[in-house]
């Protein structure tokens, strides 16, 4: 992977003991007896029901499961977009759970790339801008490697020639295309994706879960949220998820 000496940056893994894993071994995330809980007008929803899930370094893993059984609020905790009710959540040693909200964005912005299903660009930006803006957010690199960074990075996903376009000139393959390149701006070692073909046509599609088999093979972790089964097959492994309780695949090698 194309790296560059980062400026400034955080080291998110050195918060202090209080956000370690102290049990942590090879595991990129775990996840111990997680639920997620909500109050509403018809009582308590549990969307997540006690999840125990080990995910190691360079894993695929597809999570699967009808709508509303819990495969998105899953990937809203290892993403640390949403908090669990109650049990522990650890990606690469650090205790995501007990980070304030200050320390998830930082955290965030180093250690995971998020692709959502509507590509989510800043539609007054050009695609160059949309793909260096996470760099300076964490304020990594300098000014001009993060340009050259954002190039390399579009050529990856085949768009260098789209780089000063607003998104809005892009197909919808592009877009999501550009998303990712996004997402791999700081380096992440996780990309999480929310049905990233949901919008896409059957070759844009398979363009895009190639990229991601082929950042497999660059040692990224790739977790992918799809309702598509032949899609979820792709992947390594695969997660199915009903009523917030995994059915099979909560162990690294089930599939």
């Amino acid at each position: 992977m194309f790296r560059y000496k980062r400026v400034n940056g955080r080291n998110n893994g050195k918060n202090g003991n209080r956000n370690v894993d102290p049990n942590h071994g090879r595991a990129l995330i775990e996840l111990h007896d997680v639920e997620k809980s909500y109050n509403t007008g018809a009582g308590k929803f549990v969307a997540l029901n006690g999840i125990d899930l080990r995910i190691d370094p360079g894993e695929f893993v597809s999570i699967v499961g009808k709508s509303g059984s819990g495969k998105t609020t899953l990937i809203n905790m290892l993403t640390g977009i949403d908090n669990p009710t109650r049990g522990e959540i650890f990606v690469g040693g650090t205790a995501v759970h007990m980070l304030n909200e200050g320390q998830i964005a930082t955290w965030r912005g180093l250690t995971v790339g998020v692709v959502f299903q509507f590509f989510q660009l800043l539609p007054t930006l050009t695609v160059l801008e949309n793909v260096t803006l996470p760099m300076g957010l964490c304020n990594l690199y300098s000014r001009q490697e993060r340009l050259e960074r954002a190039m390399h990075l579009l050529s990856l996903v085949d768009l260098a020639d789209k780089a000063h376009l607003l998104p809005n000139r892009l197909s919808g393959g592009q877009q999501q295309r550009a998303a990712i390149a996004r997402a791999l701006a700081n380096d992440p070692p996780i990309i999480a994706t929310d049905e990233p073909t949901g919008n896409l046509d059957s070759r844009a599609a398979e363009k895009v879960i190639k990229l991601f088999e082929d950042l497999v093979t660059q040692c990224k972790t790739i977790l992918m949220v799809t309702h598509d089964d032949e899609l979820a097959e792709r992947a390594s492994r695969k997660i199915v998820i009903s009523d917030g309780v995994i059915l099979n695949g909560d162990k690294p090698g089930i599939h």
